[in-house]
């Protein structure tokens, strides 16, 4: 099974957004986080969170871009319970037996998604408000193999 984790390029995100999520640690798509939205809503680092963040489940800060990676069985559970926790502390979820089957659909939607491509493949989300509500689409960057000569320095040891 694959998931993806959070992947920075450069310094952006943490000039873009409000709590940048921390490179390395899984992330999902975390749409539920605007599904009562409005345009109004939409201004600043919370419409660049909304526009293009995936959600980290460690910091539950966002990021632009994911790279799709390998997940442990035992790696996948304890993410489930994160997340389910989450739904208790921060959205009001009455009990971990009841947040744990939202958690697990947002892990196996991300799983799915990821599913389709290769490790190191770059992910990346838009969204967009509709009148149906959020509007969430995705698109992929595939892994470039690199070439030794463009990593390579060449040279002499003869001075």
């Amino acid at each position: 099974m694959k998931l993806a984790r959070a992947i920075h390029l450069d310094e952006s995100d943490r000039n873009v957004f409000f709590s940048p999520a921390r490179t390395g640690e899984w992330c999902i798509a975390g749409g539920f986080e605007f599904s009562d939205w409005t345009q109004g809503d939409l201004v600043g680092k919370a419409r660049q969170a909304f526009a293009n963040g995936w959600l980290g489940l460690e910091t539950f800060g966002r990021v632009t871009f994911v790279a799709v990676t390998p997940v442990e069985a035992g790696e996948f559970e304890m993410l489930a319970d994160r997340l389910a926790q989450h739904f208790v502390d921060v959205y009001g979820a009455p009990d971990m037996g009841q947040a744990r089957p939202a958690a697990l659909e947002e892990l196996n939607f991300m799983a799915e998604l990821c599913s389709e491509h290769d490790a190191n493949t770059l992910l990346t989300v838009q969204r967009e408000l509709a009148d149906e509500g959020v509007r969430e689409s995705f698109r992929a960057i595939e892994p470039q193999a690199a070439e030794l000569e463009q990593v390579a320095v060449h040279g002499s040891l003869d001075g």
